[in-house]
């Protein structure tokens, strides 16, 4: 694999790590800048709603420009971002830094997704892609227990000291090893735009939103939920938390593959059991052994839905793949903000900190119902679609955007 490919899986691991490395930090950030649990998770909110706008306006407005300057620019507005998370003085500086740090986060997968496979010949292009997304996923498993446990030893500040350090390494490398790739000039908005008149392009948006919102919104808080209501040491999260990480390897793979098999059937299937799973975990939150081995199942059932709704706005939208892919993202992230929002009004009205998973559970409900609408509306099929749900679908498909 061109080494190029190893710069763009960088990149992947520090916007990971700076989408949910916050999530095991929140009590000290909360109690350093003096807000409350639930104000607090807004940094995670926030966030993502400035990637879902930033997925889709960036995307948009950069489509035609050379996608290698274009991740440059992207990877300026990351160490930005999160250079002024890192000498925040107070809470709404901080705000401020992850939401121009999200900016880029949408519009450098979708457009890395298409340079690194640009940079191998066409029986290569799915495991190129896929070790892109590769940092994306060990973000999860070690990055973002690193970067609590570094948090927690040397204050939230050095996390994003660490991850702006990042930024500025991947951005030499791109600049130095990857190379320039010019947008088609034949590419045009309004031609991608025209896919989103088919009601089955915005039954997957919806199920993408709900779904993200379901497990996000819960993770979002765990920290306080598994010391405040479970009764675990502070000191124990980033372990807790690789429970989460290694779910979400697992719940990936597996998802991807059965998505190949039959996708509506995989996606029904995942946010069923999520429903299960979360409810169960609220019933025993007081139980430790049970919280061990429920948040390793809410990492890999709620992870595992995310290839199968990559895959599902590829077959209903086939036409647009890049604003399609952009639109997804957002999607994912307007569920992160969405769950995250309603699970902080329930710890804020008193309800506890196990109320944002019975929130968690009830938006499964939501993602199954708006799945069975799908199902009774027509496939859509057009000239352009060449894969149908139940056939292998390409590697891309198996690569989450976001684990929000």
């Amino acid at each position: 694999m061109p080494i190029g490919l190893f710069a763009l899986a960088l990149g992947g691991f520090g916007i990971g790590l700076t989408e949910f490395g916050i999530v095991g930090l929140l009590p000290e950030v909360a109690a350093d800048t003096g807000v409350s649990e639930s104000v607090a998770g807004y940094l995670v909110s926030g966030y993502a709603l400035s990637v879902a706008f930033g997925a889709v306006a960036l995307s948009a407005a950069v489509i035609r420009m050379d996608r290698k300057k274009v991740l440059v620019g992207l990877m300026l507005l990351f160490i930005l971002g999160n250079l002024i998370s890192a000498v925040a003085p107070g809470y709404g500086i901080l705000l401020a830094g992850r939401i121009v740090a999200a900016l880029c986060h949408g519009a450098f997968f979708g457009i890395g997704a298409v340079v690194a496979a640009d940079m191998v010949e066409q029986s290569r292009k799915g495991g190129a892609i896929a070790l892109m997304f590769g940092g994306l996923t060990l973000s999860n498993v070690l990055g973002v227990p690193f970067g609590t446990l570094l948090g927690q030893q040397l204050g939230w500040r050095a996390t994003f000291w660490v991850i702006t350090a990042l930024g500025v390494v991947t951005m030499i490398g791109i600049q130095a090893l990857v190379p320039a790739t010019p947008a088609p000039q034949d590419t045009h908005l309004q031609r991608e735009l025209a896919a989103f008149r088919r009601p089955q392009a915005w039954v997957s948006l919806a199920v993408s939103t709900l779904a993200f919102a379901a497990v996000i919104g819960p993770f979002t808080y765990i920290a306080f939920t598994l010391t405040e209501e479970t009764g675990f040491a502070t000191s124990t999260l980033p372990w807790l938390l690789v429970l989460f990480g290694v779910g979400t390897f697992i719940g990936n793979y597996v998802g991807g593959r059965a998505a190949d098999r039959n996708l509506d059937r995989t996606l029904l299937t995942a946010l069923a059991v999520l429903t299960v799973v979360l409810g169960v975990f609220a019933l025993l939150v007081d139980s430790k052994p049970a919280a061990v081995v429920l948040l390793l199942l809410m990492g890999a059932v709620g992870l595992s839905a995310a290839p199968g709704l990559q895959v599902r706005i590829m077959v209903y939208a086939p036409d647009a793949p890049t604003v399609a892919s952009g639109a997804n993202i957002a999607a994912f992230n307007i569920g992160n903000a969405i769950g995250a929002w309603i699970g902080g009004l329930t710890i804020a009205a008193g309800l506890g900190f196990a109320s944002p998973l019975w929130v968690g559970a009830a938006l499964a409900v939501g993602g199954v119902g708006a799945l069975l609408v799908g199902a009774a509306l027509p496939r859509e099929a057009t000239a352009g679609e060449a894969a149908t749900v139940e056939e292998p679908l390409p590697a891309l498909a198996r690569q989450p955007e976001s684990a929000g």
